[in-house]
């Protein structure tokens, strides 16, 4: 009962501060590679002096802090989305490996529910520092949700059980 209830809890707090997140570009899926390349601002001719020049890509920085880092996370996760595998913890757990983030520091929840339909919801998340990026997916979700947080008393990102990133 208070695993639930404290699930609950989780996803309200992600829900809030979702609204305060700021909003990144949208990626462009390429099959099932991911790519984070975003296209021109306007699809108008130029005015005079003026340049249409793609929008730069977000990238990781290593040296930045979480909020520096949520568009990326975001353009992975909004990558992973786009794809046939959209509903697996370990699709967002491999991109966000192959995007250069730091896999001993993840955490993700599981794919299925204790009596082993698929979960309404799928949370996964890098520790970065002092606070966490987060991000939320699943059929009762809706769009994924990306969020900066601070880490839990426990040291973790994740409140409650997850499962282990063994591969």
């Amino acid at each position: 009962m208070r695993r639930g209830a404290v699930g609950l809890l989780t996803m309200t707090v992600i829900g809030v501060l979702a609204a305060c997140a700021p909003v990144a570009p949208a990626p462009t899926p390429s099959g099932t590679s991911i790519s984070l390349t975003t296209g021109p601002t306007s699809g108008g001719s130029p005015s005079a002096g003026a340049t249409d020049s793609p929008a730069p890509a977000p990238t990781l920085v290593p040296d930045g802090t979480a909020a520096d880092n949520l568009p990326y996370f975001a353009a992975v996760t909004a990558a992973v989305w786009a794809t046939d595998s959209r509903v697996s913890g370990r699709a967002y757990i491999d991109a966000l490996v192959a995007a250069g983030f730091d896999k001993t520091a993840m955490q993700v929840t599981s794919d299925t529910s204790t009596v082993g339909n698929p979960a309404e919801s799928i949370q996964f998340s890098v520790r970065w520092g002092d606070e966490c990026l987060v991000g939320q997916i699943g059929p009762a979700t809706g769009d994924p949700v990306t969020v900066v947080v601070p880490v839990v008393a426990e040291g973790t990102c994740l409140i409650g059980q997850t499962r282990p990133i063994d591969w």
